[in-house]
């Protein structure tokens, strides 16, 4: 990851003179004209609270275009302000202040100010709350306004990285006082203001006047966000034009793509992960030798070949990406071993085992295609898999977090800590692999020690412990690292740098494409 160092992050948030708000050059766009893209990830349960957001479709429309946070993470992996304009941190990084922007508007007109800091991040640990972000707003002991644009944070335990935990997708700003009404009707303070949103179905947004972001960013007149989960639907839309833009290509049909010259491709490599994870308190994932054992049961290669076609890596098992400050590259490859996988099922007393692992192409494209290589793979070491072929439709909120072994996505983080404090600390809402100090109470000690760490190199040795400990006793398999591939019809103009950290330029090409 490129970017501010944790030093500068400490001190500054302001972006440099010669930057836009987005953190990329200044330069000639064009304004006006409308551009509409076919998403996948869309529920007809999707609403405008931004807790509930899991997916593309939503956070492209809210934080991508609809809604701002505090902070933003550039196409290029640096930190700029969003709704902040600056902050700075004591030196232990426990107290945070943050400067907020003056003359700023909701799109009811309400000013916005610091009352509306802290009532939209008090929302992710209401009682009863289900927010990804929980654990990030649970780690702020004190929320203070010291005026009417400006917030002070103090944390439980100092984190260099809290500045980036504010640019999360779920930490979207509402206007104080009238969070339900924004909820309902999509009030936010983004660069568009919406005209009409159909959940699963579509949203359609138009530019909003005078915006602080002025003539930097937010190009278009109008956005139209098609819900398209289907692959081949998506594909097809944009060969006939019916959209401009399409999120995750058929890899076994992007050869169709390529050969119409309207079209081009982006692959953009970044952090995505394609995993198998294992709910590590429900038998017999709860023992560590059954874990190694299905380590060593995979094909990673085979995978990277046949279900990604090249576009992507391999993985080990962690889900700290090349795109990572402290990856840990030099570390062992994990290898499809079957001889070491039946040690390791000896090892927990099993001559073989019979499990279940459920899968949909709503995981990830080619999921269910994954799950039957690991179960030819694995058959070797007398792994014995039976792949549940699960329906599309409910798959986050049926099987997800719920079956003991399935197939999932991530986007990876561009911190460590952020992705460690959102899938794998003990009690987080999207701990999917259930890993907590049962499993490693030295993984646990060193998140927080690292977390709180300023030395660049002692956190580099933190980090890359941790991600030895998950290679070798996790309950999360990483076989592969995926590109992002996307398409887009050459009317429409894309920077030469498209952001890594979500699809669709971190979901923001509402804010930084525009008409060719």
């Amino acid at each position: 990851m490129h970017g501010i160092s944790r030093r500068g992050l400490l001190k500054t948030g302001a972006a440099a003179g010669v930057l836009g708000l987005t953190g990329m050059p200044l330069r000639a766009q064009t304004r006006g004209g409308k551009l509409t893209a076919g998403l996948s990830g869309a529920n007809t349960s999707d609403s405008w609270d931004g807790r509930t957001h899991s997916d593309l479709f939503m956070i492209a429309s809210a934080q991508g275009a609809v809604f701002d946070s505090l902070t933003e993470v550039a196409a290029d992996g640096s930190l700029v302000g969003e709704l902040a304009e600056s902050w700075e941190a004591s030196a232990d990084a426990k107290t945070w202040t943050f400067n907020l922007r003056q003359g700023v508007t909701f799109h009811n007109g309400k000013s916005f100010g610091a009352d509306d800091v802290i009532e939209s991040l008090q929302l992710h640990v209401a009682e009863g709350a289900k927010s990804a972000a929980q654990p990030i707003v649970a780690a702020i002991s004190e929320m203070t306004k010291l005026g009417e644009h400006q917030v002070q944070f103090v944390l439980e335990a100092g984190n260099a990285d809290f500045p980036y935990l504010m640019s999360d997708y779920h930490l979207l700003m509402y206007p104080a006082g009238q969070i339900e009404e924004a909820i309902a009707n999509g009030i936010g303070t983004g660069l568009y203001q919406v005209q009409s949103f159909d959940p699963g179905v579509r949203m359609v947004a138009t530019r909003y006047a005078d915006h602080y972001k002025g003539d930097g960013a937010g190009f278009f007149d109008e956005i139209e966000y098609i819900a398209i989960n289907d692959n081949t639907a998506r594909m097809n839309a944009l060969m006939t034009g019916q959209v401009d833009a399409i999120n995750r290509i058929d890899f076994k049909t992007e050869a169709l793509l390529r050969a119409n010259p309207a079209l081009r491709i982006q692959e953009v490599t970044g952090n995505q992960q394609y995993t198998f994870p294992m709910l590590t308190d429900v038998a017999p994932f709860n023992d560590v030798n059954v874990r190694k054992a299905l380590k060593y049961g995979i094909n990673r290669q085979e995978m990277v070949d046949k279900i990604l076609l090249g576009h992507g890596a391999v993985g080990n098992d962690t889900p700290i990406g090349p795109a990572n400050q402290y990856y840990h590259a030099e570390m062992e490859q994990l290898e499809y071993d079957p001889d070491q996988a039946k040690f390791y099922l000896q090892q927990a007393g099993l001559d073989s085992i019979d499990i279940e692992l459920s899968a949909s192409n709503a995981a990830f494209e080619g999921a269910v295609d994954a799950a039957q290589l690991y179960q030819a793979s694995a058959a070797g070491a007398g792994i014995n898999i039976n792949v549940i072929q699960e329906p599309a439709d409910g798959y986050w909120s049926n099987v997800w977090l719920k079956k003991p072994f399935c197939a999932c996505y991530w986007s990876g983080r561009a911190t460590e800590d952020w992705m460690f404090s959102t899938a794998y600390e003990a009690g987080v809402p999207w701990n999917d692999s259930q890993w907590d100090e049962k499993d490693s109470a030295r993984f646990q000690e060193l998140l927080l020690i690292a977390r709180a760490e300023l030395d660049s190199d002692r956190r580099r040795e933190q980090y890359y412990e941790m991600q030895q400990i998950l290679r070798d006793e996790g309950g999360v398999l990483v076989p592969m690292f995926a590109n992002y591939v996307q398409a887009v019809n050459n009317r429409i103009s894309s920077p030469d740098v498209v952001g890594n950290l979500w699809q669709m330029d971190n979901a923001r090409m509402a804010e930084r494409w525009s008409v060719a």
